[in-house]
């Protein structure tokens, strides 16, 4: 249809039309206009009459303009989700407030298969008394790794020795009495762990002649004090928090930051012997500001020994004390 062109190929000098036998000049840029309409007009009745002939169906040119369409949408519509979806961000979990660690604690994070639970282990170790979360290097520290025998262990002196033996594991007084070459060795595995494997630090291994005495006495008052909102002691990662349940005095502040801290859910019993409000499941001023456990049903004090055997056993939060009569 080239020979449907030649006709326009030459644009006149100048249009007009008539009307009411006055003659109206229309501008160069108009008449341009026109020029294309015409031309265009021209080539789709061509190309609809070639695509008419080969398809055999009348008005197929229409029909593939509206598929192209439906096409053109649907791909921009996916490139669209898939750009909102790229930019959607995504949720991160908030780190865990820091906590104190018990040497018993730390030795269950040794990234063995948890029956209970049926899932595996983190790994944790400590280095100097710092406990890292290595399970994103659980094929160096993890079970059948290398470096397996440091898993839920404290480390630091054996690392700087460059060391398995077992004797220089759990030994963080041992970290204090290295010599400059040792110390300066520690200091690069606590570098690397922390600013190049980028490990994330979860808080401090307490020694256990840290922890005070399980058979103390231990005041109201003292209980009172410790609340989680006072001064972090030497070597720890959180302030101790208090509380009383039967005759002990446990210290939550080993894994119990998230219930028992500030804004939790349990805070409330926090520097607080709580045995009569654990005993019957209870927030009630009545009960969280009342030490009387002398009335508590046999059913009552089932719970309040399970509480005990849960802080105690599964738990593992230290006994600190025996709380005052």
């Amino acid at each position: 249809f080239t020979a449907s062109f030649l006709p326009f190929c030459r644009l006149p000098p100048l249009l007009c039309f008539h009307h009411d036998n006055n003659c109206t000049h229309i501008s160069r840029h108009k008449q341009v206009t026109i020029f294309v309409q015409v031309i265009m007009t021209e080539v789709i009745a061509n190309i609809s009459a070639w695509l008419d002939n080969i398809t055999g169906t009348e008005g197929s040119l229409g029909y593939i303009v509206i598929a192209l369409f439906v096409i053109v949408v649907l791909s921009q519509g996916g490139q669209t989700k898939n750009i909102e979806e790229k930019k959607e961000p995504e949720e991160e979990e908030e780190p865990e407030p820091p906590r104190n660690f018990t040497l018993e604690q730390l030795k269950y994070f040794d990234g063995k298969y948890d029956e209970k639970k049926e899932e595996d282990k983190p790994v944790y170790l400590s280095l100097n008394g710092t406990v890292f979360d290595v399970s994103a290097g659980r094929d160096f520290y993890g079970p059948d790794g290398p470096y397996e025998c440091f898993a839920g262990r404290e480390c630091g002196v054996a690392l700087a020795k460059m060391s398995f033996d077992e004797a220089h594991l759990d030994d963080i007084a041992g970290c204090k009495t290295l010599n400059f070459g040792e110390k300066n060795e520690l200091d690069g595995w606590i570098e690397k762990f922390t600013y190049f494997r980028c490990y994330p630090v979860l808080g401090k291994l307490i020694p256990a002649d840290k922890i005070p005495s399980s058979d103390r006495i231990v005041s109201k008052e003292e209980i009172a004090k410790n609340d989680g909102l006072g001064e972090i002691p030497e070597g720890y990662a959180t302030p101790p928090i208090y509380i009383g349940a039967g005759s002990k005095v446990f210290d939550v502040s080993f894994g119990g930051v998230t219930f028992y801290g500030k804004d939790c859910s349990y805070n409330r019993f926090a520097g607080k012997n709580a045995s009569r409000a654990l005993a019957k499941m209870s927030f009630d001023p009545a009960d969280t500001e009342n030490t009387d456990t002398s009335d508590l049903t046999d059913k009552e004090k089932k719970v309040l020994d399970d509480w005990v055997k849960t802080f105690e056993e599964r738990k593992g939060y230290p006994i600190v004390g025996v709380q005052e009569k």
